[in-house]
């Protein structure tokens, strides 16, 4: 395979890989308690899903409340490094880089992806994203996260909600959602 075969190669792979492990850390490190790694636990479920609710406090109502959106700056990247072990292990054992560098671009990328995509869906201004369809749906399956904790661990992609059966596309039972121009109906089909 050539150069350009294995940084593409490393690249799909780390997007899904990236899917995965957002899902893992979401699911047993945000919203439940480990014994030496409370933060992640405290700062998230207790704090920002304390705070954002799937009612009309989806949305940032309070200035302060702006800080419980994105993650602490130093979680870039001991999550980026945490992500690259497997790939940098591939990388040795075959070495061979190029796959590493393919996954270090795609987790770089997804990790921007979900902050980004995160402050958007609690803090709306009406920026482009906004406005794309792809955004929008993500949107959805974020809100019903804010109301079903055990569904949509994924903010980004949501392949590994679909793949391990935490999808979920609408609400259970009727509720008082947020509403705004990009968020969609999550409300049961009658």
């Amino acid at each position: 395979m050539t150069f350009l075969s294995w940084l593409v190669a490393g690249f799909c792979i780390g997007i899904v890989y990236d899917s995965f492990f957002e899902w893992t850390l979401h699911r047993y490190v945000m919203h439940r308690p480990v014994k030496f790694l409370t933060y992640s636990f405290e700062r998230h479920t207790l704090t920002h899903h304390r705070v954002f609710k799937a009612d009309e406090t989806y949305h940032v109502k309070q200035e302060r409340d702006k800080y419980t959106v994105p993650m602490a700056w130093w979680n870039g990247p001991v999550l980026i490094a945490t992500t690259q072990v497997p790939f940098a292990v591939s990388a040795w054992l075959t070495n061979c880089t190029t796959i590493l560098c393919g996954s270090f671009l795609a987790t770089c990328l997804y990790y921007a992806a979900y902050e980004y995509l995160h402050w958007c869906m609690h803090v709306p201004r009406e920026r482009n994203v906004e406005r794309s369809g792809i955004f929008f749906r993500l949107n959805g399956h974020h809100l019903l996260h804010h109301r079903y904790m055990g569904t949509n661990f994924n903010v980004v992609l949501p392949l590994a909600d679909w793949c391990l059966g935490t999808l979920l596309l609408r609400a259970r039972t009727r509720f008082a959602q947020a509403r705004g121009p990009s968020v969609p109906d999550v409300q049961p089909q009658t």
